[in-house]
């Protein structure tokens, strides 16, 4: 996501380096290459040359201080204008109703049924409501079973009429099959087609107006670019929807649809979803992407993300475990498991700043610890619990059992004690493990 655009950006930024301060003619190269970067990231030219126009018009109104060089702070203006561009602050959901609808509209293939049920889990584990998954797309017959699919593997009930043909009668249905059962949030999946027509268009208004939802959300595929974002000026102009999601941002996406989305629809991004698993759904955070935009990584995000998965009970257990210098491989696999929830590998590793530049070219699969999980799993409960025992013929059994060779039992084994011996380190130093404590 946006690789081509970081580099391309840091690239113009060099052109400041060494410069001892900021003028007409050093700044013009600089912006004339922020604006080529752009529009072959496929935004719009004429958004393009206004932000780069205000760029500009900062970066020769500014006084450079002592402590700071003129590509730092063209870097901190390029971030706060992009911050702009894309909305300034998050959106959130207006869920104060109840039952509170949620109409979901969109064109086929980009990814509404997914993002449904992604919706669907977070509304219920982020912000423990009851909602009701709604199978109102009449034209596509997977449609419902893959919204009972994505139901199911939620936990959350999906309403369904597969006889009607009338979708505005199957939604008018849920509600009040939703305040029956005391279902607090309704969630509409829509039909959607190959490109935007009249009879969608008509259908998916008809709903709008029999439902009367508190939240319409867009769904769109950044990886269709502009076309994105004149798909969604036209359905903006039909049912004036409140937020837009972006999907399939782990794609081979330019950014294009993220960058001017907003400023051109004037609507929020309220949500980005990347892949299948449907806890990988995040808040838009503005501030934040640019952030990632521009090689500063998102640690926010990434703790986040951390927090979630461990709970505070079991972080002072394996504090308590790490202090004693008791850590096993029991301990080490299941903090494999907490990390994977967190989402894809390289995703995470993109997070953090400075890393994201040197894995972009590596191929980091998500199966990436499978072999580390064999081993772990090749092991008698009796070594996982005491790391001491595995001698010579112990790693040769393991290594069988676990579809490797001898030298791989052997590299694990030692990056793993040298782990332990960090561990024991920093045991030693002021704080010792308590600064491994999740808030």
């Amino acid at each position: 996501m946006f690789e081509s655009l970081s580099e391309r950006l840091e690239g113009a930024f060099k052109q400041l380096k060494g410069e001892g301060r900021i003028s007409e003619i050093n700044i013009a190269t600089t912006v004339k290459e922020i604006r080529r970067a752009l529009v072959d990231a496929d935004v719009n030219y004429k958004i393009a040359k206004d932000f780069t126009d205000k760029v500009k018009d900062k970066a020769m109104g500014e006084k450079v201080l002592t402590a700071i060089s003129p590509g730092q702070l063209m870097v901190k203006i390029v971030k706060d204008e992009l911050v702009e561009l894309m909305g300034s602050t998050e959106s959130e959901l207006d869920i104060k109703t109840n039952p509170t609808v949620i109409l979901i509209a969109g064109l086929q293939g980009s990814g509404k049924t997914t993002f449904s049920g992604k919706l669907a889990n977070y509304l219920k584990t982020k912000k423990n409501k009851k909602p009701l998954l709604v199978a109102a797309d009449i034209y596509r017959p997977a449609a419902i079973d893959q919204l009972k699919v994505l139901g199911g593997q939620v936990g959350v009930e999906v309403y369904s009429e597969p006889e009607n043909k009338n979708a505005v009668q199957i939604a008018e249905n849920a509600i009040k099959h939703a305040k029956a059962q005391g279902n607090n949030i309704v969630i509409i999946d829509t039909a959607g087609r190959l490109a935007v027509d009249e009879v969608m268009m008509t259908e998916v208004t008809n709903v709008k107006k029999a439902v009367n939802p508190q939240e319409i959300l867009f769904v769109v595929d950044s990886m269709t670019g502009q076309d994105a974002v004149n798909t969604a000026s036209a359905f903006n102009e039909r049912l004036d929807f409140s937020g837009i999601v972006l999907t399939k941002l782990d794609g081979d996406t330019r950014g294009g649809a993220a960058l001017t989305i907003t400023y051109t629809v004037q609507k929020p991004i309220k949500f980005v979803s990347m892949g299948e698993k449907l806890d990988t759904l995040d808040v838009f955070y503005p501030e934040r992407m640019a952030q990632r935009i521009l090689g500063m990584g998102d640690i926010t995000t990434l703790v986040e993300r951390a927090q979630s998965q461990f709970n505070e009970e079991q972080a002072k257990k394996l504090e308590k475990k790490i202090r004693q210098n008791q850590f096993d491989f029991d301990d080490f696999k299941e903090q494999l498991q907490q990390i994977k929830k967190m989402g894809s590998i390289k995703d995470l590793l993109g997070m953090i700043p400075g890393v994201g530049k040197a894995v972009k070219d590596l191929d980091i699969s998500d199966d990436s610890f499978k072999g580390i999980e064999a081993m772990i799993n090749s092991m008698t409960p009796a070594e996982r619990g005491n790391p001491d025992l595995i001698d010579g013929s112990r790693r040769r059994r393991i290594a069988k059992g676990a579809g490797k060779e001898i030298q791989d039992v052997n590299q694990f084994m030692k990056q793993f004690e040298q782990m332990r011996q960090m561990m024991k380190m920093m045991n030693k130093m002021p704080g010792g493990a308590k600064g491994l404590k999740m808030k």
